[in-house]
């Protein structure tokens, strides 16, 4: 199916690897011109050149710290009138909310609940004069499902949504949508190095560990960023324009309830 992207201009955030870049992969092959941005700026062009090589899309690679004003402004810079945003930031540490102070939380909070708000405040009213947009917010099943151990996660990603819930009612009219996409498992490097931590911990070998956490999904394995990408591209596209402010859950069937 032709997603009616070809032409349209993306800001992939968090896009060098793992469910950024897998976003990034599949809106690219639907002709997206795109700006994505990561820390690490040696990664970050690689993966943009690999885009690049694999589907002939245009990549701008904009090095920066999305959770940051200055990174923030960069990507803007680079492309000021996006018509496509995807929403994506690495998650705050789990423990126990007890041994948290002021500072955890506000980083949460910034990174999690307030970097996407700015993004979103930043490019919705070019979406809605241009009566094109499409806004995926990267959050977590723990929005669905909240994991105790967790808390700064559950917390930040949760008021994101609530405040998405809000505006995603108003912006629809103008042909602009908002939803969140909630990745459970996924083989990322952030899922294998707390798979690591934790055989670590338990005394158990890791491949142990991976292959227990993938028979404990009722799929039988661990999600792809690429699947995962193929369904932020169709959250994207022209067809999707009746679907906004909802929260699609991705994780394989391990959520247990009805609705």
């Amino acid at each position: 199916m032709d997603l009616g992207l070809a032409g349209k201009k993306a800001i992939v955030c968090a896009a060098s690897k793992g469910l950024g870049r897998g976003c990034a992969e599949a809106l690219a092959a639907e002709g997206v011109a795109l700006t994505i941005t990561a820390r690490t700026a040696e990664t970050l062009e690689a993966t943009a050149e690999e885009i690049r090589a694999a589907t002939g899309a245009k990549v701008t690679a904009v090095p920066g710290d999305i959770t940051s004003d200055d990174g923030r402004a960069a990507a803007l810079a680079a492309c000021p009138d996006p018509d496509i945003l995807v929403n994506n930031a690495g998650g705050p540490p789990p423990g126990d909310f007890r041994e948290w102070e002021r500072e955890a939380w506000e980083a949460a909070l910034n990174a999690n609940m307030l970097a996407p708000i700015f993004l979103i405040k930043a490019v919705v009213d070019g979406m809605i004069a241009r009566r094109f947009g499409r806004i995926v917010n990267i959050t977590s099943s723990a929005v669905k499902a909240p994991i105790a151990i967790l808390g700064l996660s559950n917390g930040a990603r949760a008021g994101l949504t609530g405040f998405v819930a809000g505006i995603a009612r108003e912006t629809v009219r103008h042909n602009v949508t908002i939803n969140g996409l909630l990745p459970g498992p996924f083989e990322t490097d952030r899922l294998m190095s707390n798979l690591a931590a934790r055989a670590k911990r338990d005394g158990r070998s890791f491949e142990d560990v991976v292959a227990e956490r993938r028979a404990g999904n009722p799929a039988g394995r661990l999600g792809t960023p690429q699947e995962f990408g193929h369904a932020c591209a169709f959250l994207c596209s022209a067809q999707a324009g009746f679907i906004t402010g909802q929260n699609l859950l991705v994780d394989g069937g391990e959520f247990p309830g009805t609705l």
